[in-house]
């Protein structure tokens, strides 16, 4: 290829093989693919290290017009055909050059966009480059073989139940994000209380809309021992329904309330799906001990990131330096403590319904301080009444 317009492309409809065949040496033939949402771009490697100009070819279109080339060629050199291993646009090909069985190899996306700048001594990229970069490194044995195989049925019902898990996830989360902003208005209270993610809260705003309803109902507080998936406590409904009562929120329009209950449905009906996704993913789950010890893992790991997070507040901070300086300056048994105090202090916020506070993973001190705390706020109280 020669370097003045070496990337300039030709139509895949305008490539004659017996052409192409006539312009390169005797050997072995690499073709490098570039796949993108709308087009791919192949580049034809010789043995002697030289490139053909690359093929554009409309994709899905014109799919069938460069898999017939390919096979053509294949039937006159010994060919191998390699792909970048990101994204999803290149499922139909890969799927269709398999079945012609053409050798197909795998390229790393990240060895890909290293080599930019050793191959041509410049580093940018663009897609008749990237189809050259990838069937160099195939033709230099970096990669490895990649043909297309449709997924057991067991995996394939795993990957469809976390697909809806993820994407449920992040529904609810969305409404949830816009249920914050509008209760932070209209009931700001209620969020100190009870997790925006609660589930008695969620239903709560669904058949009320807002507090002014709640605190008109003579029948809210049996509503609210009903709606959650563990029974709130009495006190925990009595300051629920007093901030109801004597919120400083705005006013809200029927419009307000509306928008409250519509938003808070179908964060609940997210919710309900993530739900019905981890039954699913469990029973499939049960049995399959490689999964079972990634799911243990997974769980670590998240313990492990919220001690991370948790060693930002004060209480946390002061036991974990202090963990860590006995420790030799190293500080994973440090957060390691943490992670262990934060799974029993998750048992306690699920099974008991404890609030969550940082201070009593390690009370000790901070017990003694905030008892202390304690007495001097009830003794200015009583010294105000004198």
């Amino acid at each position: 290829m020669r370097k003045k317009r070496a990337y300039r492309a030709s139509d895949i409809k305008k490539v004659v093989l017996s052409k192409v065949l006539e312009s390169g040496p005797a050997g072995a033939v690499t073709v490098g693919l570039d796949i993108g949402k709308l087009e791919i771009f192949a580049v034809v490697r010789w043995s002697d290290g030289t490139f053909e100009r690359p093929w554009k070819v409309q994709n899905p279109s014109e799919i069938g017009w460069l898999v017939q080339l390919l096979r053509n060629m294949a039937g006159e050199r010994p060919m191998m055909v390699a792909m970048e291993s990101t994204g999803t646009y290149g499922d139909a090909l890969r799927q269709t050059l398999t079945d012609v069985a053409l050798d197909i190899q795998r390229v790393g996306g990240k060895a890909a966009s290293d080599y930019a700048e050793i191959f041509d001594g410049v580093p940018s990229k663009h897609d008749g480059k990237d189809a050259a970069i990838v069937a160099e490194l195939a033709a230099l044995g970096k990669s490895w073989p990649w043909p297309y195989q449709s997924k057991v049925k067991s995996d394939a019902e795993m990957a469809y139940w976390a697909d809806w898990l993820d994407a449920q996830q992040s529904i609810q989360m969305l409404w949830i994000g816009r249920l914050e902003s509008l209760l932070a208005r209209h009931w700001p209270e209620v969020t100190r209380l009870l997790d925006l993610t609660s589930v008695t809260l969620l239903r709560t705003l669904v058949h009320y809309g807002g507090p002014a309803k709640l605190a008109q109902d003579s029948a809210a507080t049996s509503r609210l021992v009903e709606w959650g998936r563990r029974p709130l406590t009495t006190a925990k409904i009595e300051k629920v329904l007093q901030s109801a009562k004597e919120t400083f929120g705005v006013r809200q329009s029927v419009q307000d309330v509306k928008r409250i209950q519509q938003y808070a449905a179908s964060a609940l009906s997210a919710y309900r799906e993530t739900q019905k996704a981890r039954r699913k993913l469990e029973g499939l789950a049960q049995g399959n001990e490689v999964i079972e010890r990634q799911a243990k893992a997974i769980v670590r790991r998240w313990l492990y990131f919220a001690a991370m997070r948790a060693t930002r507040d004060p209480d946390v901070r002061r036991w974990y330096e202090a963990k860590k300086a006995r420790d030799g300056d190293r500080g994973k048994g440090a957060l390691i403590g943490v992670a262990r105090r934060l799974a029993l202090a998750l048992y306690g916020v699920a099974v008991r319904d404890e609030p969550f506070e940082a201070w009593r993973l390690f009370p000790g001190r901070s017990q003694v301080r905030r008892s202390l705390q304690t007495i001097q706020k009830v003794t200015r109280v009583e010294a105000s009444k004198v």
